[in-house]
C-alpha cells in the first residue's frame, strides 16, 4: 500500500521475519500486564518501519530467512519445522476477522459477556440479586479456559480483562462492561470476587470441535445460574460473538458507529 515492488515487498516480509518476536510473558499469569493494550500497535508500527526501509533499496534475505541452518526462523523459532497451512494462499484471514465491538474484553469472553448481559436482565425481571446465586457453570471452549479461566487475587486492570470470571461478573452485577470497570475503584467492589469464587469452568467438546472448524470459528459459551433455593435459570448459551463474519448484519452498524464515535474524539466533525 505504501508502493513497494514485488522485489521490494518479498524483502520487507524476511525482515519481519528476521526482526524477532515478542513472547507471551505479559498476556499470561503471573505477568499480566498493561502491554497486552499496546503490543499489536508496537508490531504494526515496527512493520511499517521495516517495509518503508525495504523501500529504500535496503536488501532482504527471502532465500534464506526460514531455511538457513542454525540461524533461520525454522530453527530458531520452529524447531525445525516448515509451515503447515490449512489452504492455499487468499484473502480467507481478511474474510475472517473478528471486530472487537461490544464490549472492551478479550475476546474469548466476548460472547460468556453477551450471555452476562442477558442474564443480568432475567435477573431483574424475576426479582433476583447475585447475592441469591449459589453457582455458576461456564461451558466454554478450550482457548478459553486455557487463556483466561483465572482464580484468586488479579493484580491490574490488564489481569482483569484477562479473567473470564471478571467480566462475567461484573456485568451480571451492574449490567455493563466498560473500560473503566477494570479500574481499581470497580475491582475493589466485595460482590465481584464473591460471585467469581462461584464459577466453574467446564471444557465442552462441540465447542472446541466447533472453534477450530475453519468453516465455523465459533468462539461459544455458556452460562448457567443456579441459585441457593435450588432453582436455577435456563442456560444462556451464545456461538458467534457480535464481531464475528456470521453476525454481520448485527455488527457492521455497530462497527460503523463504534469507528465514528472513535474518530469524533480526535477530529472535528468536518
Amino acid at each position: 500500500m505504501i508502493g513497494l515492488t514485488r522485489d521490494e515487498l518479498i524483502n520487507a516480509v524476511s525482515l519481519a521475519f528476521i526482526d524477532g518476536h515478542s513472547l507471551r510473558t505479559y498476556r499470561h499469569t503471573p505477568s499480566t500486564g498493561s502491554r497486552k493494550s499496546w503490543t499489536a500497535g508496537d508490531a504494526t508500527s515496527r512493520a511499517v518501519r521495516l517495509a518503508l526501509i525495504a523501500k529504500t533499496s535496503e536488501m532482504g534475505y527471502p532465500s534464506s530467512v526460514l531455511t538457513a541452518k542454525t540461524w533461520s526462523f525454522y530453527d530458531v523459532l520452529f524447531k525445525g519445522n516448515e509451515f503447515r497451512f490449512q489452504r492455499p494462499y487468499g484473502s480467507y484471514v481478511m474474510e475472517s476477522v473478528l471486530f472487537k465491538i461490544s464490549f472492551p474484553a478479550e475476546f474469548h469472553s466476548q460472547t460468556a459477556v453477551e450471555a452476562a448481559m442477558t442474564l443480568h436482565a432475567q435477573l431483574a425481571a424475576k426479582g433476583k440479586s447475585v447475592e441469591n446465586i449459589s453457582k455458576i457453570t461456564i461451558r466454554a471452549h478450550e482457548a478459553a479456559i486455557c487463556i483466561i479461566d483465572k482464580k484468586g487475587p488479579l493484580n491490574n486492570p490488564a489481569d482483569r480483562d484477562h479473567c473470564i470470571q471478571y467480566m462475567i461478573a461484573v456485568p451480571l452485577i451492574h449490567g455493563r462492561l466498560t473500560a473503566a470497570d477494570y479500574e481499581d475503584s470497580i475491582a475493589q467492589d466485595p460482590p465481584i470476587d464473591t460471585l467469581r469464587a462461584k464459577m466453574e469452568c467446564v471444557k465442552d467438546p462441540q465447542y472446541i470441535k466447533d472453534y477450530h472448524d475453519p468453516e465455523k470459528r465459533s468462539i461459544a459459551n455458556a452460562l448457567t445460574v443456579e441459585f441457593k433455593d435450588g432453582s436455577k435459570l435456563d442456560e444462556v448459551a451464545v456461538e458467534y460473538p457480535i464481531g464475528h463474519k456470521r453476525r454481520c448484519d448485527d455488527g457492521i452498524p455497530l462497527l460503523v458507529e463504534k469507528f465514528r464515535t472513535n474518530l469524533a474524539r480526535r477530529f472535528p466533525q468536518k
